[in-house]
């Protein structure tokens, strides 16, 4: 009987599309007297766009419309696609997530919820696809391809390739997110094998810094079409050589654009994308989501059709969704209003042929939160943070990780650190801070302990149990001490951000679900950004953005140095370091 239903319902919605694009009857909406553009020949052309439920049914022709917005003044583009995009990194729940980027033009975000599955599993992934009947933007869910990412560090849970076929045929699922264990892949891991092996005919998201010759080609052999970490122009050339999908990344830490915007021509669009794969809601408020990579990209010099139809077309044709990306009869109703083409500038949005407002997002039912006590591990004292050293006084030359902004690829720099009473101490003189990773999922309790360099941090400590990709406890500082109360009190708020001096909580954002996720409205994690921001810069920091970029120094798939809750990782080498 539903299929009868169904069917039925199909007719009677095709019978609407063909009279309302004849124009026999009015349209659901029309958006009379404007401009639009055509991504595939970049031209502007006037006319009446007609909408009837979520399609477009019209356009180039003069339609009526029970609903009517004027168009004068305005040009219209398909709605924009995030190719890659982690929800969680915007540190709100992908139902804020979706009232924080819908409204700026973001019709479509491609996620991968690698992050909480990292902590919780397929539970993890499961509430993600429940948040995606929900949301107003199309939010698509790939599956989480690497969980945990190596055998490096100590996730949460652990994924294999059953676990992901059984979740599959969920409607927002396209395919396996990033594969990022490319050595795992290189190397023929018996359990990488069966994950490519189980989605060949599915889309396979890629993840291959640096990865060029015939590792390429073998990573491309195995069906995987698509990268987001491409940071050097002449590495993008040989990935679109070989027919690989280049998504330019522009998030809050790694900033790709500059680099690989003069690629990006009339010729490549076709086959390159925009992400944002980790940007707060600080960034989003401030400058924009993917209408900022638009601008961004317009100001480097690339024609403004090119980067329209890298963020539009060429996306929805990368991931096979054939259905938009195009302001066209048949394709659904996406679409952005400018009113100002060249710079990018959102008047309006309508999302699935319905005008985006707050009373949109009214409308939707509310997701229960889950992994709501995920920080399993007891307090610790100063003394576990430690690093003890063979020599009584002086300075010995260790491995540092050395940090740059506006980049996740991090140095394997050699520096000597100062040794009192027989343990290595930081040197903030120098800019050498200890850093310790902390296991909190209530498995091994494992403490890795480092050096890093390029924060500029004078005093105190930071704190954070965002830490890709198992999200375990980061935590890094001039003393022991602070380092200690700052785990703690994020032990006891079960996860955030936080910052101690002297002893005390001076700032914090605490993120309860999963230990990643706020469950306030952005706007107010916005300003908890700011404050966090703020007191920050008063410790000396130098980077724009300091817990985002300590939540990528346990990350070991990117290289060169890495930490993690086992210790320090050789990424070059995918091994863990003897260091002290």
């Amino acid at each position: 009987m539903s299929q009868a239903n169904d069917r039925a319902r199909q007719r009677q919605d095709v019978g609407r599309y063909i009279d309302q694009a004849l124009g026999r009857v009015a349209a659901d909406l029309v958006i009379r007297n404007t401009r639009f553009l055509d991504v595939i020949s970049g031209e502007l052309i006037s006319g009446d766009i007609a909408i009837c439920g979520d399609r477009i049914v019209g356009t180039c022709e003069s339609y009526q419309g029970q609903t009517e917005i004027d168009g004068r003044n305005l040009v219209v583009v398909p709605g924009f696609i995030d190719t890659h995009v982690h929800c969680e990194s915007s540190l709100v729940t992908p139902l804020e997530f979706d009232r924080c980027v819908l409204p700026r033009g973001t019709t479509t975000a491609i996620c991968d919820p690698h992050e909480i599955a990292n902590v919780l599993g397929a539970d993890g992934i499961r509430y993600f696809m429940r948040c995606a009947e929900q949301t107003c933007l199309d939010l698509r869910v790939q599956l989480s391809s690497c969980v945990p990412a190596t055998h490096l560090e100590t996730a949460g849970a652990r994924l294999e390739a059953d676990d992901l076929v059984a979740l599959r045929d969920h409607p927002s699922v396209i395919g396996l997110a990033e594969f990022m264990n490319y050595p795992g892949l290189l190397a023929k891991a018996p359990e990488v094998v069966e994950k490519l092996a189980a989605f060949q005919g599915w889309h396979i998201d890629g993840h291959a810094p640096l990865v060029r010759g015939k590792d390429l080609n073998a990573y491309l052999a195995c069906g995987i079409c698509t990268c987001h970490e491409t940071t050097s122009a002449d590495e993008a050339r040989e990935k679109l050589r070989k027919g690989m999908h280049v998504l330019i990344r522009e998030g809050t830490v790694s900033k790709d654009l500059q680099a690989l915007a003069p690629l990006l021509n009339a010729n490549t669009s076709n086959a390159m994308g925009f992400c944002t794969d980790d940007r707060n809601p600080l960034d989003i408020a401030e400058q924009g989501h993917l209408d900022f990579l638009i601008r961004r990209a317009i100001e480097l010099g690339i024609a403004p059709d090119d980067a329209y139809r890298a963020a539009t077309w060429s996306a929805a044709r990368a991931f096979g969704l054939r259905d938009r990306g195009l302001v066209a009869p048949g394709k659904r109703a996406d679409l952005v209003l400018l009113s100002d083409y060249e710079t990018c500038q959102v008047h309006s949005v309508i999302s699935a042929g319905r005008p985006v407002t707050q009373e949109l997002f009214a409308q939707r039912t509310p997701v229960p939160a889950v992994g709501l006590n995920s920080v399993q591990r007891a307090p610790v004292q100063a003394v576990d943070l430690k690093i003890p050293a063979q020599h009584r006084d002086g300075t010995v030359t260790v491995p540092v990780i050395g940090v740059s902004a506006g980049s996740i690829i991090t140095e394997h720099r050699t520096l000597p650190v100062p040794v009192r009473q027989s343990e290595y101490q930081a040197d903030p003189t120098a800019d050498i801070l200890k850093i310790c990773v902390l296991e909190r999922h209530g498995h091994s309790g494992d403490i890795g302990r480092g050096f890093v360099q390029g924060f500029g941090l004078k005093g105190g400590a930071l704190a954070s149990s965002v830490g890709h990709d198992s999200h375990n406890l980061c935590v890094l500082g001039t003393n022991d001490e602070d380092m200690a109360q700052a785990v703690n009190h994020l032990i006891g708020i079960g996860g955030g951000f936080a910052i101690c001096v002297d002893g005390h909580i001076v700032a914090e954002l605490p993120l309860p679900l999963a230990g990643l996720m706020s469950l306030q409205p952005y706007e107010q994690v916005r300003a908890q950004l700011t404050r966090l921001r703020d007191a920050v810069r008063n410790l000396g920091c130098v980077l724009p953005e300091p817990f985002l970029q300590l939540a990528f120094l346990p990350l070991p798939v990117i290289p060169h140095l890495k930490i993690t809750d086992q210790g320090l990782v050789d990424v070059d080498r995918f091994c863990l370091l003897e260091a002290f």
